[in-house]
């Protein structure tokens, strides 16, 4: 497929807690229903299965899922998952790398794949705004404990 768009998604946030603590809340069911899911599943081994579920969420009370394969898993360095590998038109991929400094751990996400289509171009806008959103509620479940 030669469609895919020249660009990618890149957040980057300090979060002041240890790598673990952070790795945790990004790869483990407990931890990303604390301030992102209600109801996730992971397999935090390459060719896990990853399920991330909503319910009631945000101002518009959306219920939803979304799959996806993790394709590596290096505690606590990198998460690397794909949306969806059974379709190619959305096997949009998700790293997570974590660097620790002496203020805490930063998290660098980046999300590329996307396909020059309209459907490409949506989720494209959506996903950058969301993973906006997200990094900082994980930022303030890990440094404050405040859940979703």
């Amino acid at each position: 497929m030669d469609d895919l768009l020249d660009v990618e998604i890149k957040h980057a946030v300090l979060i002041r807690a240890d790598r673990e603590k952070v790795y945790d809340a990004l790869t483990t069911a407990k931890g990303l229903d604390a301030w992102f899911t209600k109801g996730a599943s992971v397999d935090a081994e390459p060719q896990g299965a990853i399920v991330f579920r909503w319910k009631d969420w945000g101002p518009e009370h959306i219920t939803t899922e979304d799959t996806g394969t993790v394709l590596e898993a290096e505690r606590p360095e990198c998460f690397i998952f794909q949306w969806d590998a059974e379709d190619p038109y959305r096997a949009i991929t998700v790293e997570f790398y974590l660097e620790a400094t002496e203020e805490g751990t930063i998290v660098r996400l980046r999300e590329y794949g996307y396909h020059n289509s309209p459907a490409g171009l949506k989720a494209l806008a959506e996903h950058a705004v969301v993973w906006g959103e997200a990094m900082t509620l994980l930022k303030f479940y890990v440094e404050h404990g405040i859940r979703y």
